[in-house]
């Protein structure tokens, strides 16, 4: 679902969507009359690095418990198929 906000609220908090990673519905007289979708930054070097981080972090932790990556994307789609 969409947020959707009127035009004088989007303009007084347009840094607020801006940052926001959700596109938002912009209306005038409870009509929308636009998008507005905000495009993601590129991730500087601390984002990168923390990522690769929490990668290392879950390869260890699936060796750890003698899990291979096929084994856990076939738990992850039979999970996903039964909550469908």
């Amino acid at each position: 679902m969409v947020e959707k906000v009127g035009v004088r609220e989007f303009r007084n908090n347009i840094g607020k969507y801006i940052d926001s990673a959700e596109a938002i519905a912009v209306s005038r007289h409870g009509q929308t009359v636009g998008y507005f979708v905000p495009v993601r930054k590129k991730p500087d070097k601390a984002d990168v690095e923390a990522f690769m981080a929490a990668a290392l972090k879950v390869e260890n932790l699936l060796s750890e418990h003698g899990i291979d990556e096929e084994e856990m994307m076939q738990e992850f789609k039979r999970l996903r198929k039964h909550k469908a």
